[in-house]
């Protein structure tokens, strides 16, 4: 009996093993493709003006290729990471993602270009919050409706309720940093998790029927009354 056990044991622990030695080749094919497209789109559309501007037409994709090598170390390093440890600490992580976004408004370091408050200045390079909260909402939704799978059948809690933790940073990115694009790719990464995750595809399609008449209604009364 004993032996029994310690040979089961050994498998878990070779199958575990065995199962964080996996790469997915398909996955890194497609991340490597992605990188390559978007440092010759940067190269292309960039030359001409780092030329003008620096003397030097590398001058911005060799930045963007230095980024892009520390993206993929930084990447390998997180893949090391057992992802259930992020779940521990979700809702820490999507409040540290809302707090992120307002960083904008702080003077000196938020940076006001266009009419619109997108970006920070770290010294050493300029980046938008967002991209850190696009991370954050990912796993906290993943947490989120983990935790809550069972409800997710419910147009309550199944669905208001996740929407209601979408509507704060939604709102900072159109009211506060003047971002329409990272407002509308926040609610689709959301509503793609929603939908694989278990809610009703029709509360979704309701929804927007309702939102999509109400604005119908009210162009219609601007314009009716503009004549």
């Amino acid at each position: 009996m004993q032996n029994k056990t310690k040979s089961m044991q050994s498998n878990t622990k070779t199958i575990k093993k065995t199962k964080r030695s996996q790469v997915d080749f398909v996955l890194i094919i497609i991340i490597l493709i992605l990188l390559s497209f978007g440092i010759v789109m940067v190269l292309s559309a960039s030359a001409p003006s780092a030329l003008a501007e620096t003397g030097d037409s590398y001058t911005y994709v060799t930045k963007q290729a230095i980024f892009a090598v520390g993206g993929l170390a930084v990447m390998w390093f997180v893949s090391k990471i057992d992802y259930r440890i992020y779940k521990k600490f979700y809702w820490l992580i999507y409040w540290l993602s809302v707090g992120v976004l307002l960083l904008v408004l702080i003077p000196g370091l938020g940076i006001d270009a266009g009419g619109a408050r997108r970006w920070i200045n770290v010294g050493f390079s300029q980046f938008q919050p967002s991209e850190i909260t696009k991370i954050g909402l990912i796993i906290f939704y993943a947490g989120y409706l983990t935790d809550h799978k069972d409800e997710l059948r419910s147009f309550k809690k199944g669905f208001v309720y996740p929407l209601i933790w979408l509507m704060f940073p939604v709102l900072i990115a159109l009211f506060i940093q003047n971002h329409l694009s990272v407002g509308i790719v926040m609610s689709a990464i959301t509503f793609v998790m929603m939908l694989m995750a278990g809610c009703r595809l029709l509360y979704f399609v309701i929804t927007g029927l309702v939102v999509g008449r109400r604005r119908n209604c009210s162009s219609n009364g601007i314009f009716l009354y503009g004549r």
